[in-house]
Formats: structure tokens, sequence, C-alpha cells
């Protein structure tokens, strides 16, 4: 119910920064707008999540190309300087607004505004100790994202959603908000 309140509150706030967004992804990279990724969510069930556009359109097709660059351990896949991120799309990471369509996840119910950052590998990937992240709905931010971001691994990550997992309250919530919103301008691990 919360998370349903605070994304209708902020829909005339949102709204215009969406469209203007939406412009500016397409006016600096002619393509589709929105990037569908499948991500996996509570019970392992995988879902549609939405994102600005922030590489060039066949990103997916040149991961193969720019694996050996790739800079955290497996599953995880990032790269700080990607050739692949357009001019708009660094700023869109930077500032996390290429998150922002992802309020329509929290929307349908696929995700909350707070609780572990949903991972695009499929379930199988896990590691048994791993499969406690998937008790809870994923969420737009949560302990890892206020804790490092990218400078994290997967299994750091993990150690933190766990945590959350474990004592997770209201109250904490909204301090991951509060921080979230401070890791907005500050931006470290974003890219």
């Amino acid at each position: 119910m919360i998370d349903i309140s605070a994304c209708l509150m902020v829909a005339p706030l949102v709204v215009p920064l969406v469209l203007l967004l939406t412009a500016l992804v397409y006016i600096d990279s002619p393509g589709p707008v929105f990037f569908m990724q499948l991500r996996t969510g509570k019970g392992g069930r995988r879902f549609k999540m939405y994102k600005f556009r922030s590489m060039v359109p066949n990103a997916e097709e040149l991961k193969i190309k720019y694996a050996h660059l790739n800079e955290l351990t497996w599953p995880d896949f990032k790269i700080s300087n990607d050739p692949r991120i357009t001019r708009v799309g660094k700023i869109l990471r930077k500032t996390s607004l290429d998150e922002l369509p992802q309020l329509l996840n929290v929307l349908k119910g696929d995700m909350s505004l707070v609780g572990p950052r949903p991972t695009s590998f499929s379930p199988e990937t896990y590691r048994l100790w791993h499969t406690e992240r998937l008790e809870v709905v994923p969420g737009l931010t949560g302990l890892g994202q206020v804790s490092g971001r990218s400078n994290l691994d997967f299994d750091q990550r993990l150690k933190l959603d766990i945590a959350y997992i474990e004592r997770q309250s209201l109250m904490m919530d909204f301090k991951i908000i509060f921080l979230t919103a401070a890791q907005i301008f500050i931006g470290d691990g974003a890219y």
C-alpha cells in the first residue's frame, strides 16, 4: 500500500521528467527509448523490468565483444567506462534516472520501493545461501545501493540483502530511501 501510494504521490513530478528523458534518450540515440530485461523476483519468478535505455541499441550483442573488460566476478558484468553507454546514458546512470521507469514495476507489484535489487540472471545461478534473497519482493533501491553499489560484488551485495531481510522495518526502509536520494547526488559506484 505504501509503495503504490508513494508512486501515485510522486507521479505529478515524475511524468513530466519521464517525458523529457524520453525525448533526450531518443535524440541522443535513436531507437527504443526503454530497455526491458528479464529479472528474478520473489520466489525466483522472472519478470520484465523497465529502464531508460542508456546504451546503444545493440548493447546486448556487444556484451560478448567486451566480456574481457568485465571488472566484477561472474555472474555480474560491469565496465566502468563501458563503450556501449550513450552520452545521455552516462548522465542517466550517474544520477540513477535510468531506473525511473521501474516505478511501473512497483505499481504492477513486481517490485517494491525498497528491497534487494533484482538480478538479471536466473535463479538457477544462485547458490543455496543466495536463495534467501528470493524470499522477498525485490526493490527499486536497497541496502546494497546505499552501501557501495557497483563497487560490491554479488556475494557482498547478497550479504547486505540478507542483513536487510533479517532486520527489515519501516524505519529502515525510510532510511534507505533517504540515503538513496543522497546517493543520487554523490554518484559513488554508479556507472
